[in-house]
């Protein structure tokens, strides 16, 4: 009888433990449980140099991403900016002025 009982603990055991593998694979399978897609890290991204070219007095007010660009934001003595950058190049594609 004590065998029997241990039997039967030990299959419940078994199935609740298969029933948690089985939705724990449901969810990563499903792409709830999958880390989220991201860019490049630190050690794969390429490095660039770029000079901006900006006047004396100039400072970088703020950087951030901007679809597949960089949005850099320049802080001028004659002004404010946006300067956006490719990643992949290193190259300034466009300027964004507040005035002329």
């Amino acid at each position: 009888m004590a065998a029997l009982k241990a039997l039967v603990i030990g299959m419940g055991v078994l199935i609740v433990a298969g029933t948690v593998t089985l939705v724990v694979l449901l969810v990563q399978r499903s792409g709830g449980g999958a880390p989220a897609a991201r860019g490049p890290t630190a050690s794969e991204a390429r490095p660039f140099n770029l000079v901006l070219g900006e006047p004396a007095g100039s400072r970088i007010g703020a950087i951030a991403a901007a679809g597949g660009a960089l949005a850099i934001w320049v802080v001028r003595p004659d002004g404010e900016r946006v300067v956006l950058v490719d990643p992949a190049t290193g190259r300034a594609t466009g300027e964004v002025r507040l005035r002329d």
